[in-house]
């Protein structure tokens, strides 16, 4: 939905193409007209670059950057007129790519801040000079950038649980029923999902569920050739495997991919 969202909004305006502005100017003239002291200019160039600025934060943190709630946008907003102030044609560089640059530094520099309760040793023998002779050190960078990407899809987990959790409501389903209902042999749970695809396959059962909250358990003990009793004893399991197939889930896709955890203990069959 977030990428639908992004194509609307931005779609007549990205990094690579040089968006319309009153003066159909090229960025670094526009630049020059600013810094001649038109503060007009200055508003309407940075409004109208907000889609390259958010497209390069995106690109930076690995996810797409929420405009109105992301303080890294903010940050990046700031960079870009902080690059417009000590752009200088004769670096030989352009400003789209000198102003990518501040912007990528001053991001660099806001997750080192968020890091700085974390225990990150600093390597000052390996500090290297950027493309504007700035010292940065790549191998502390390099922690605190894995450290921020390991926070944000540890927080992108918890809230696709949270919205999971939601939807199993609906269907009468509670986390800790789950868990007990849960095969714990891998082939148990390997043919369980096999059976949640089969639904899933089947439009007509897949919407009969959708509308009555109800596994079509005749039907899909027809379909799948396996008995009654299995699938009714698994019914909850079977509900939430659909639910997260059918969603907006990568996490617990991806795991239900790699065959919902076989490292679980293999004792206990599906009859046991």
């Amino acid at each position: 939905m977030l990428l639908v969202l992004f194509k609307r909004l931005f779609q007549k305006a990205t990094a690579e193409k040089k968006p319309e502005t009153e003066h159909n100017a090229a960025p670094e003239q526009q630049v020059h007209s600013i810094l001649q002291g038109d503060e007009l200019l200055r508003e309407r160039f940075i409004e109208d670059y907000k889609p390259f600025i958010l497209k390069a934060t995106s690109r930076f943190c690995k996810r797409y950057v929420n405009p109105q709630t992301d303080d890294e946008f903010s940050i990046a907003l700031v960079a870009f007129n902080e690059a417009i102030n000590q752009y200088s044609p004769h670096a030989g560089k352009s400003f789209l790519g000198f102003a990518e640059t501040v912007i990528r530094r001053r991001l660099i520099d806001y997750v080192r801040k968020e890091q700085k309760h974390s225990s990150v040793v600093a390597y000052s023998a390996y500090e290297q000079e950027d493309e504007e002779q700035q010292l940065y050190n790549p191998l502390e960078t390099r922690r605190a950038l894995q450290h921020y990407e390991k926070a944000q899809v540890s927080h992108a987990r918890r809230l696709e649980i949270a919205e999971y959790n939601e939807v199993l409501q609906q269907y009468g389903i509670t986390f800790l029923e789950l868990a007990e209902n849960s095969p714990k042999h891998a082939d148990s749970r390997q043919m369980l999902i096999g059976i949640s695809k089969t639904l899933i396959r089947n439009n007509r059962l897949l919407e009969q569920l959708q509308a009555t909250r109800k596994l079509p358990v005749k039907e899909l003990t027809e379909l799948s050739g396996v008995s009654r009793k299995t699938i009714e004893r698994n019914r909850k399991y079977i509900i939430a495997v659909v639910c997260a197939l059918t969603g907006t889930y990568p996490f617990l896709q991806d795991y239900l991919q790699a065959g919902g955890g076989k490292q679980q203990d293999r004792r206990e069959g599906l009859e046991g």
